[in-house]
């Protein structure tokens, strides 16, 4: 499906807003794909959908989630927007016709991570946090780190967006902390062991 085609859908289930920022992290994505040597194209198609789901209210996300088969767990369940993800990996894949597992997974996980993330997933989780529409304290050197060193990346965002949600006093879902411990043990204990 081509990119013009893709945004007249996005169109029927986002805000402009919305779709503004979709471009933002596929133009980003394609960036750090770049650096990272990863497909350009697949990083750039996970990025424009990786919020394809997002536009749907609470009672939204339930209702389409089983409409297309979506294993809830507990947390997502009470904190509702985590939906968005698992949920919009199916939608890629049923109204948007995406078939590539790669992109699927970068889709479902990039809300919250996962542990042993993949290049590409790794790359939309940060390009969701860092592409230029983006303004928040630490925003720039994240961005700095990302075109450096992927996985410190990954674990800056991890920590910030854990600090974040303590300090709303949310539920952290568990694949965050799996993500960031597997990064911490591959970027610092691998090497004693």
């Amino acid at each position: 499906m081509e990119e013009k085609e893709i945004l007249i859908k996005l169109g029927h289930l986002l805000d402009e807003e919305r779709i503004e920022h979709s471009i933002g992290v596929k133009e980003c994505a394609a960036e750090l794909a770049k650096i990272y040597n990863e497909d350009v194209s697949k990083a750039a198609i996970a990025g424009l959908l990786h919020d394809c789901a997002k536009g749907f209210d609470d009672h939204q996300l339930i209702q389409k989630s089983k409409e297309y088969n979506v294993k809830l767990d507990p947390i997502s369940v009470l904190q509702k927007e985590l939906i968005h993800g698992p949920l919009g990996a199916k939608i890629a894949k049923h109204l948007f016709n995406i078939k590539d597992k790669d992109i699927l997974s970068a889709i479902e996980y990039h809300t919250y991570g996962r542990k042993d993330m993949t290049v590409l997933e790794k790359i939309i989780f940060l390009a969701d946090l860092i592409e230029p529409g983006r303004d928040y304290p630490g925003v720039e050197k994240l961005r700095a780190l990302a075109e450096k060193d992927l996985d410190r990346a990954v674990l800056k965002a991890l920590d910030n967006n854990i600090i974040y949600i303590v300090t709303k006093g949310q539920l952290i879902h568990p694949n965050t902390i799996e993500a960031r411990n597997y990064i911490i043990k591959e970027l610092f204990f691998e090497k004693y062991e």
